[in-house]
């Protein structure tokens, strides 16, 4: 198992999670570029590694990286290890970001930097052991939730015009300035009535905050 995480309480703590597993191998790095020159080398050595369990965000310092964040060493490291399992330990939270995470880096599993992370760890690297997927409870459920309505390039265009401040009207003006349609003021409010009915949302307020909080915009 090969641990990356630039945090040192945190790389401690899961590397304390990987030994009551009994893990008998355990290699850390804090630094993604160090990260993917140890699996280069395990390679090389016959003996690579059957599990990455790597950070999202890496803060710079005076150390300069080639691979700065987490997503980029999964992709390096899936280039030359294919077969590579991936377990993303992050405080990221929002839904859309995760998703992506699942269906565009192909990761085995995702635990998010919380109260009880530590058992929610444990049940992802056994579950990885397992050769299945690991998907957190939160996640399923939100995703049941955000799945009650598939949002459109449009959906996301109003809705971050409403972010901007823009009015309703404002936003048909700039729709029809743009050639994008429809952009009639009756079809805005009739769109944005139906996502907040499929949300259970009452207000454009609450919508906004969702896609917020969920990475939709």
């Amino acid at each position: 198992m090969l641990i990356v995480e630039d945090h040192e309480s945190v790389n401690l703590s899961i590397q304390k999670t990987a030994e009551e597993l009994k893990i008998a191998e355990i290699d850390y790095a804090y630094y993604c570029d160090d990260a993917l020159h140890l699996i280069q080398k395990a390679i090389d050595q016959g003996n690579s590694y059957d599990l990455l369990i790597t950070d999202l965000s890496f803060e710079e310092d005076h150390k300069k990286q080639e691979i700065k964040n987490g997503v980029a060493l999964v992709s390096a490291a899936r280039k030359i290890q294919p077969d590579l399992s991936v377990l993303v330990f992050s405080a990221e939270s929002r839904v859309a970001i995760i998703e992506k995470l699942y269906q565009e880096v192909q990761i085995d599993g995702y635990v998010r930097k919380a109260r009880g992370d530590a058992k929610e760890l444990k049940k992802a690297i056994t579950t990885i052991d397992s050769n299945k997927t690991f998907y957190p409870i939160e996640l399923t459920k939100s995703t049941k939730h955000l799945n009650a309505h598939s949002f459109t390039e449009l959906d996301v265009l109003i809705i971050t015009q409403l972010i901007n401040g823009q009015k309703q009207q404002q936003i048909s003006t700039f729709l029809e300035s743009k050639h994008i349609s429809p952009s009639s003021l009756s079809s805005i409010e009739k769109r944005l009535k139906i996502i907040k009915e499929a949300l259970n949302f009452t207000n454009n307020e609450q919508l906004i905050a969702y896609c917020i909080k969920m990475g939709i915009v």
